[in-house]
């Protein structure tokens, strides 16, 4: 009896000291770790892949892990993945939380787009349930990776069908004989080419040495119009100040003869008003004598000179 009480006791002793170590073991664990702060994401996408445990990662670097994945009740369109990061991560405003897929079947949870300068994401004091409805800060979402090509699959898939569709009726017998035509006349078409091969490369020599004879003549061009500009410069500048003296003389003869034709406007004024009707008074004064004079003469030759001076005789008259 006494030998079994050592032993219970015995065990008894080794049992309280393994759970004071267990205990002391779990306190030190606590006391040298670091404190860690989670987060929540909202996912509205599929999370194939992702896991309790699951590593995530900030920008490449291990972060953190996983806590929990659920449907979100309020809305079922939604995952919430709750997420535990290491104190020192920062989880600042402009940060986005993304899956990234992989071959093996295995997702992660990826962070990035962190804005320096900018505030942590917390949850407000004046009314946390609005932003964070969980009661931990919530960190959006974006697509990208494998996630953003399944979204899209879709389209994707529609849009081939589409390119298929079209393929095949582009593929259809008439059209690939007319490919098949459009081929022939191209192998027809290279192989006269080829023949002409001798012919393309002369007229090609023939076209640089063209060429070359417009360089030269464009340079001899080039060295006329200086030839000129010199000409124009030295020899035709005395030419135009002789001209522009002569346009200086026309211009005060201009002016000489404006001045005379003010001074003689007066008397062309009198003239024009007094003179020319006196000039023709004396026009009509000299034609009524020239028909005077005319009817003497005409007179002096029937009559002669008595006829002026006496009456003239009348006819002798003869009675039957």
């Amino acid at each position: 009896m006494e030998t079994r009480s050592n032993h219970v006791l015995v065990g008894a002793v080794v049992l309280i000291l393994l759970a004071m170590l267990a205990i002391f073991t779990v306190w030190i664990a606590r006391f040298g770790g670091t404190e860690e702060h989670e987060y929540d994401i909202f996912f509205r996408q599929s999370v194939d892949g992702l896991a309790t445990g699951s590593s995530v990662t900030f920008s490449g670097v291990p972060a953190g892990q996983v806590k929990s994945i659920s449907l979100w009740q309020p809305d079922p369109q939604y995952v919430r993945v709750r997420v535990s990061l290491k104190q020192d991560i920062p989880v600042l405003r402009g940060t986005t939380a993304t899956i990234q897929g992989s071959f093996t079947g295995t997702s992660t949870v990826s962070l990035d787009g962190a804005v320096k300068g900018q505030p942590p994401i917390t949850c407000p004091d004046p009314d946390p349930n609005k932003v964070c409805p969980l009661g931990k800060p919530v960190i959006p979402t974006k697509t990208g990776g494998l996630g953003a090509i399944l979204n899209s699959a879709p389209q994707l898939l529609e849009r081939l069908s589409t390119l298929t569709e079209r393929l095949t009726g582009m593929l259809s017998d008439r059209n690939q004989a007319s490919i098949a035509g459009i081929l022939d006349n191209t192998n027809r078409l290279s192989a006269a080419l080829a023949d002409r091969g001798p012919e393309i490369a002369a007229t090609l020599a023939q076209t640089r040495v063209a060429i070359a004879q417009a360089g030269n003549a464009a340079q001899q061009i080039g060295e006329l119009a200086q030839t000129t500009n010199g000409v124009l410069a030295n020899d035709i500048q005395p030419t135009i100040q002789n001209l522009n003296g002569a346009i200086k003389s026309a211009q005060a003869s201009a002016d000489t003869l404006n001045s005379a034709i003010g001074d003689a406007r007066p008397g062309l004024t009198t003239f024009s008003k007094q003179t020319i009707p006196q000039i023709n008074q004396l026009v009509r004064d000299l034609r009524v004598t020239s028909a005077s004079l005319a009817t003497i003469a005409e007179r002096v030759e029937q009559g002669g000179a008595s006829s002026l001076i006496g009456q003239q005789k009348l006819p002798d008259y003869k009675g039957k």
